[in-house]
């Protein structure tokens, strides 16, 4: 009887231990969001399709702008991460740890220069140094990263990957200013990236609902003179998702309460 006793006592524990609930509690609601995005992102030849298909489609449409005569040399200007290079190991690494993003462990990964070429970009930047169209680097990392990162892009085979030609984050997360230094020299004809805020300053602050009035007011750049690539790990969409969230618990909260069922 005492045997049946602790089979029903250790029993009833578990059944306490599987109903709680699942990583309201856990460091993991700081990651765990990130793991089908990430599968997604490392494991599945859509992925690479939509590199492929984006970066064919910025190498047509270059063709039709260097026979426009301009003032100015042409360049185009391109995001770097998520969209000339992969840092889904940096997630990756935060999946695994129950980390959330933490300035130092990027800097660790960043300094590695190790992150991988995505599908199309390598072949993107030689397309366009042979048609005489310079590639203008512009990225929100941080300047101390410049070196690590020139040394990732050569490592990897990019052109133009030299300082002149990178941009990095001083003051400001808007990319505008640095749009309109560039501008001050070359002629912008394409601009390539992961996020709104790469392609125009209208798209800096999001409010989740107006931003889609002024994509709509410039739907017809997407695809011509805008190439768009996906991220769905991380990216300005999400900050009025989780804006006033303090803990990751909230966060965690603040993004399931947004999907949508039935």
């Amino acid at each position: 009887m005492k045997r049946i006793f602790g089979i029903v006592a250790v029993a009833a524990t578990l059944l306490l231990v599987s109903s709680k609930p699942i990583g309201k509690d856990q460091e993991s609601v700081a990651s765990d969001y990130l793991i089908q995005a990430v599968l997604w992102y490392q494991s599945s030849p859509e992925m690479q399709a939509l590199y492929l298909q984006g970066f064919n489609m910025a190498k047509t449409n270059l063709v039709s702008f260097v026979k426009d005569q301009t003032d100015k040399p042409k360049v185009v200007v391109v995001d770097i991460d998520e969209t000339m290079l992969d840092n889904s190991p940096f997630e990756g690494r935060l999946i695994h740890t129950g980390k959330s993003f933490k300035p130092e462990i990027w800097k660790e990964w960043s300094d590695k220069a190790k992150a991988k070429a995505l599908p199309g970009a390598v072949d993107f930047t030689r397309f366009a140094k042979s048609l005489g169209v310079r590639v203008i680097y512009i990225s929100n990392r941080d300047t101390s990263e410049i070196a690590g990162t020139l040394k990732n892009l050569n490592d990897e085979g990019f052109e133009f990957a030299v300082k002149e030609n990178v941009f990095f984050k001083t003051n400001e997360s808007s990319k505008d200013a640095r749009r309109k230094q560039v501008s001050e020299k070359y002629e912008i004809v394409m601009l390539i990236g992961d996020n709104l805020s790469d392609f125009s300053t209208v798209f800096d602050k999001r409010d989740g609902s107006s931003e889609y009035a002024r994509l709509n007011e410039l739907k017809s750049q997407f695809g011509y003179r805008y190439i768009i690539l996906p991220n769905p790990t991380y990216g300005d969409w999400e900050k009025p998702i989780t804006k006033g969230c303090k803990s990751e618990l909230e966060k965690y909260n603040a993004r399931k309460g947004k999907v949508v069922g039935f």
